[in-house]
């Protein structure tokens, strides 16, 4: 159930029965010589979306746009300040609770949103226990990346062990070809693992990885792995799920 396609009355009936939603939230930026730029946002949108299918949750529009300053240097990329998207994640979660949502699970694709949310989940906190009596928040919030699950984790070493690496991995490239066949692009990488490290800002991360890669080789993607991974997602992600939404508000 996509929050979107719903009318008022279907929210206000689904929240008689529930009161946990599920917000994917992503990133728009590079991912190398054949990961989509929306590589992040889709695979979150992807696991988030079939999550609420499995699992009868409502599920939120997607957070597509995350901080990613750092892949500013390659065109395409976009990012939002950590102040902007700890606002933005504030807004839409607050927005919500007016309603009556009270548990918030975010299926999150990108490791730079991970900071960011963190902040934005104190902030939400701390106004609650600045406002109300008591130390109980009247809501809860939890992030969980769809690529750190056991299962994917396991699929992962299975398939790619250490050319999977940390950016424009074969793991992410392959789900956004399970979601979206007619982008597959197989090519030679060169070299056929890239480099590993550090980076600061986005000048220093071109230059220390100049195609856009870090420690990976996705071009061992497919769109049968994808497929698998975007499975073991949502099955490890709904038993959390379940656990969730018992926790009082």
């Amino acid at each position: 159930m996509l929050l979107h396609l719903q009318t008022w009355q279907e929210v206000e009936a689904y929240l008689a029965k529930s009161t946990a939603i599920i917000i994917p939230i992503g990133s728009t930026e590079q991912h190398g010589p054949n990961g989509l730029i929306g590589t992040d946002a889709i695979c979150g949108e992807a696991v988030g979306r079939k999550l609420g299918e499995t699992t009868g949750t409502l599920v939120a529009p997607t957070i597509a746009v995350g901080m990613a300053q750092h892949h500013l240097a390659f065109p395409g990329s976009m990012t939002l300040r950590p102040s902007t998207l700890i606002a933005v994640v504030k807004d839409n979660v607050e927005s919500l609770a007016r309603h009556g949502f009270t548990h918030f699970y975010f299926v999150n694709g990108h490791g730079g949103n991970v900071a960011p949310f963190s902040s934005a989940f104190s902030e939400l906190y701390a106004e609650s226990s600045l406002s109300r009596p008591g130390n109980r928040p009247p809501i809860r919030c939890v992030l969980r990346n769809w690529y750190e699950t056991p299962k994917v984790k396991a699929i992962s070493r299975e398939l790619y062990a250490d050319q999977e690496g940390s950016h424009a991995t074969p793991s992410e490239v392959s789900l956004t070809w399970a979601v979206y066949p007619q982008t597959v692009k197989h090519m030679k990488m060169e070299p056929k693992v890239a480099p590993r490290g550090t980076f600061t800002d986005a000048a220093d991360y071109r230059r220390n990885f100049p195609d856009g890669r870090i420690g990976s080789n996705p071009d061992l993607a497919s769109i049968e792995a994808g497929q698998r991974l975007w499975d073991a997602a949502v099955a490890d992600l709904a038993d959390d799920l379940a656990s969730f939404v018992k926790l009082k508000a």
